[in-house]
């Protein structure tokens, strides 16, 4: 039977996956991805199956792994296309009342970065405000690798109405920043529900938004440099709030 490359290279990806995790003894998975990579129509595969000759080892098979990572037409296979978490693992991962809101983030591939650090900290919504991309934008989508399918998100044309329905709603508003009379996240306990806004990669927030917040938080530096990456501040920042949930 034939099989599209894709399809073709996922169904070598779970076979070789199911072989690297049988318990111990179990020949049964190792033989038939053995098969199934000897009978394949792609050289590539055909290639791999020495990997899987009876008596191969675990770090032989995990060498096998390696390649499956990418099908025929070098087209990348995502987080959400090999099946990394089931339904019902997705449906126990531990939302937080979390809002992240970014203001004006310029590059598309920020923006994805932060769907995927939001989905990976559980927050609860994504709100893209003035002229940051949303996932209707190629490159959003591509490096948010599924997770603008896993994080409720809406957009906003304007960040103060935000804040105002937020903090209606009973959110205290935190914003990620260096500037005067910011608070070390690192001591810093955050009041749940909350939300976290993030502005531009070079100019940061504007002061009238840092105004409406109800904090200011920092990442202390310990370079030359004081800012990161959008993404890595907001890591970072994921991480410390995480800790109190």
């Amino acid at each position: 039977m034939s099989h599209k490359p894709n399809e073709e290279w996922r169904k070598a990806y779970t076979l070789v996956k199911a072989a690297l995790d049988a318990p111990e003894g179990d020949d049964s998975f190792r033989a038939e991805a053995f098969e199934f990579l000897r009978t394949s129509s792609s050289d590539r595969l055909v290639g791999l199956a020495h990997l899987l000759q009876p008596g191969t080892t675990p770090r032989s098979i995990q060498a096998a792994l390696v390649p499956l990572e990418r099908v025929d037409s070098r087209t990348k296979v995502t987080d959400v296309e090999m099946g990394i978490r089931s339904s019902d693992i997705y449906n126990r991962c531990d939302k937080a009342p979390f809002i992240v809101i970014a203001d004006n983030v310029r590059s598309a591939f920020n923006t994805g970065g932060i769907f995927r650090t939001a989905d990976f900290f559980g927050a609860e919504k994504i709100i893209l405000c003035g002229y940051t991309p949303s996932p209707e934008n190629i490159h959003v989508k591509k490096t948010a690798l599924g997770a603008d399918e896993s994080v409720e998100w809406e957009t906003a044309r304007d960040v103060r109405d935000v804040i105002d329905d937020l903090r209606n709603k009973g959110y205290t508003i935190y914003s990620l920043e260096t500037a005067d009379g910011a608070k070390n996240i690192s001591v810093f306990e955050p009041k749940w529900p909350c939300a976290l806004i993030l502005g531009n990669e070079r100019f940061g927030l504007d002061p009238d938004v840092l105004k409406l917040s109800d904090e200011i938080l920092e990442i202390p530096s310990h370079g030359m440099k004081n800012s990161l990456n959008v993404v890595s501040a907001f890591s970072i920042a994921a991480a410390f709030f995480r800790r109190f949930r």
